[in-house]
Formats: structure tokens, C-alpha cells, sequence
């Protein structure tokens, strides 16, 4: 018998640790390659730990709720096999707080002497699996809240996801009596009452990380924005010539992201200064071109996939990527090294209806690109017989970079030549 050690993965460069927020394997259970033992949260996405092996758990190093620090042992696993030697992933110090997870601790605590024990099964029949169980332990609901949820499994059942919506809505209002101790002190800081009239809405833990993320990145770096409007008349006659053709031939919906995003890696080939980070006093040119991709969860966070290697797709292999990574991103199903990586963001506020927006910079890039609404409006065209007013398709795109490394002639020329891409468009090139 051999015994390996199961290590928290490297989940990207600006990753350093990460939660347990559950483990979902016990001591003694039967483990299969590849099946998730342990479900972890990090700053940036909430994520399951896969076995490298198949054994035996026969120990678990740390509880819900600790913090470990990548390469660090989190369980052990007894094999049939030999020794397997396994080489620690290292990363960055991360300035990840751990203010939450205090505060996430101190909750559970409070409430705990409130809490009704969760049954297999409720008086009205429903089951509920050891996960749901654990979950609604752990953080203090009632049978009577659980019996509320509505489930969206089979005949029924709630799932982990029902009960994590379900806490990510639910209002905090915890009476605390007197700071007595540093429990009651944690607690303090969260809204406690309303007035009758207003609603308070308790952040949720992404919530709470996007907006930090943001804050860090103004106070990082120097935004300045350049705008420039471009006529995809061309390519909004094309997508509507083909669109049908591709989705009988490659059976994905042919958007208008994919094709932008195309643009833009084969732009960034041509200015690899803006495929930048910085790191102190040094620059750090990144030799992989990988598209960040903004897209919008249910829950109104934002999250950012990655597509690794943009510059190397063509339209139809960008058009999947691109459908892949949103659906996945919608169902809160992308994996780790899906969202680490970038070097690059693209941001769509043209899906909202905005004509342009001034995008924060997603640390550690320098550069952010936002896409404005696509619209129909009166145009100059020029001719070789003259000027006249016509009917075209335009948006704004804006580009928000790092003023520390980006100037205003590299920020500014950038879009021009994505301007001269979009705007040289074939309507009869192939796809």
C-alpha cells in the first residue's frame, strides 16, 4: 500500500490560496480517479478538487473553512500502488484578505446555539443528500428554511446550487446583544435592522472580492481612456449572410464576440506592448496572447474566462471557444485555469444597451477593452462622385490602459489599427 498526498493545485499566477468551503469525501470512503473530493473558493471562483489517484481517504489535514496556501497537503489517500513523488506547484504571495473568512467563521458561530438539526428526511417527504445536509448546518438554517427552498433536482431535490442561491439571497439579521467578545465584534459590522422602508442586502462572498478587486486596481494604476467609433456595416451584413450557413455547418450561434475577439488578438500580435504586466519596477512581456472574456452571472457579479492562445484560433475555433466559456460561465460550471492566465480583457457593455463605457483595468494586465452598442445611425459617406448621407452600422469601442506603461500614442493607435480591421471586412470572405 502507498499513501499520496493530495495538494491543493496551483490555480494561476495571482493565486495563492484558497478556502474550503466542503469536503464532500469522508475518511474511509472509496476514491476515483478524478472524482471531486473537496469543494474550495478562492478570490476568484468558487471550484471542486479532483483525486489524481484512486485509494482510499484515509486522513483529512484541514476543516471547512481553513485557509491553505497552494502546494500545501490538504489530504491523504491510500493506493495500491507505489509512492507516486509529487512536486509542489509554487506561486506569488497573494494579498488575498482573510477578513471574510472570519466573518463567514464568527456567523456560524453566533447562530449555532440556534441551530435545528437537518434530517435525511423532512415530515413532507423530502430527502435531502449529505452535502444539502452539511451546507444547511453549517450555516444555520432551519428544517422549516429548507422545507422553503424550492429544488431544482430530480423529483424535486435541492442541490448544493439551490442552497447556495438561496444563502447568497437570504438577509442577515443577527440581534447581537453586546460586543462581549471578538465573535460579536466580527458580527458587529453586518446590517442588523431595517427601518420598515429600505431593504439592506448582505454582500456576498464574490461580491465582496469583486469589489475589493476593483478598488486594488484603481489605487494600482494610472486609467486613462481613448475612444474611437468604428462602421461595422460590413460586418453586420456578413454575420447575417452566414449565420445560418455556419450554425447548420459547425452547430454554434455565430455572435458578434467572436468575431471582435479575433480582431483583437490579431491586433495585440502587431502591438505586444500592450500584452503587458508590470511587477514592481519591471515589465513583464507576455509571450501568450490570452483573451479575458467579461460575462455576467446570474447573481449580477461579473466573471472573467479566459481564452488561452486567442491569437491562434480562427473564427470558427474562436466562435466555439467563445460559446463554450459563456455557457459554462452562466451555469457556474468554468474550472480554475479557465479564469487565470489572462493577459488581456474584453468587456461587452454593448450588451446592456451602453453605447461606450470606461472599463477598470483587470489587475495584473494594463489594458481593458470595452465594446459599445452596435447602432444604426446617419452617416458622411464618401465617394468618388461625392458625399451623401447614408444609413450605417457603428459602435464605440473604449480602451482603458495603464498610464505607467501605456502611452497615450501606444493606447490610441491600438484601436486605430482595430478600427482599420474591423472596417476592411470582406462581406464576401469566408468564414
Amino acid at each position: 500500500m502507498a499513501r499520496f498526498e493530495l495538494k491543493l493545485p496551483k490555480m494561476g499566477e495571482s493565486v495563492a490560496e484558497a478556502t474550503i468551503t466542503s469536503w464532500l469525501k469522508e475518511v474511509g470512503d472509496t476514491i476515483e480517479l478524478d472524482e471531486a473530493i473537496v469543494e474550495i473558493a478562492t478570490d476568484k471562483v468558487d471550484s471542486e478538487v479532483p483525486s489524481e489517484v484512486e485509494g482510499t481517504l484515509v486522513e483529512i489535514l484541514f476543516q471547512k473553512d481553513a485557509v491553505i496556501k497552494v502546494g500545501q497537503t490538504i489530504a491523504v489517500i491510500e493506493t495500491n500502488g507505489e509512492d507516486v513523488d509529487q512536486e509542489i506547484p509554487t506561486s506569488k504571495i497573494s494579498d488575498t484578505p482573510k477578513e471574510i473568512a472570519t466573518i463567514e467563521n464568527a456567523i456560524t458561530a453566533a447562530i449555532d446555539s440556534v441551530n435545528t438539526p437537518i434530517t435525511k428526511t423532512s415530515d413532507s417527504g423530502k430527502f435531502y443528500s449529505p452535502l444539502v445536509r452539511k451546507i444547511a448546518e453549517t450555516e444555520g438554517l432551519t428544517m422549516q428554511e429548507l422545507e422553503a427552498i424550492k429544488g431544482t433536482g430530480k423529483d424535486g431535490r435541492v442541490t448544493k446550487n439551490d442552497i447556495l442561491s438561496y444563502l447568497d439571497n437570504r438577509t442577515t439579521s443577527l440581534k447581537i446583544e453586546e460586543p462581549a467578545s471578538e465573535v460579536s465584534e466580527s458580527v458587529k459590522s453586518i446590517p442588523v435592522s431595517v427601518n420598515g422602508k429600505d431593504e439592506i442586502i448582505q454582500m456576498t462572498r464574490m461580491g465582496k472580492l469583486v469589489a475589493k478587486h476593483m478598488v486594488d486596481s484603481v489605487h494600482t494604476s494610472a486609467h486613462v481612456q481613448s475612444f474611437i467609433e468604428i462602421d461595422v456595416t460590413n460586418i453586420v451584413k456578413w454575420r447575417n449572410k452566414v449565420k445560418e450557413a455556419f450554425f447548420d455547418r459547425e452547430g454554434e450561434k455565430l455572435t458578434f464576440t467572436p468575431i471582435f475577439m479575433h480582431a483583437v488578438a490579431t491586433t495585440i500580435k502587431k502591438f505586444p506592448m500592450i500584452n503587458i504586466a508590470v511587477q514592481g519596477d519591471t515589465i513583464i512581456k507576455k509571450k501568450n496572447i490570452n483573451l479575458g472574456m467579461a460575462a455576467a452571472l446570474p447573481d449580477g457579479n461579473l466573471i472573467v474566462p479566459v481564452i488561452k492562445n486567442a491569437d491562434q484560433l480562427n473564427m470558427v475555433g474562436m466562435t466555439k471557444k467563445v460559446n463554450d466559456l459563456a455557457n459554462r460561465a452562466r451555469n457556474n460550471q468554468l474550472k480554475p485555469d479557465e479564469i487565470q492566465d489572462g493577459t488581456y480583457t474584453v468587456t461587452n457593455v454593448g450588451s446592456f444597451g451602453s453605447v461606450m463605457g470606461t472599463p477598470i483595468i483587470n489587475q495584473p494586465q494594463v489594458a481593458i477593452l470595452a465594446l459599445g452598442a452596435i447602432r444604426k445611425v446617419p452617416s458622411v459617406i464618401e465617394t468618388s462622385e461625392g458625399d451623401f448621407i447614408g444609413i450605417r452600422h457603428k459602435m464605440f469601442v473604449s480602451h482603458s490602459y495603464d498610464h505607467r506603461v501605456v502611452n497615450g500614442a501606444l493606447g490610441g493607435m491600438f484601436i486605430k489599427t482595430l478600427k482599420e480591421a474591423l472596417e476592411s471586412w470582406q462581406p464576401d470572405q469566408e468564414f
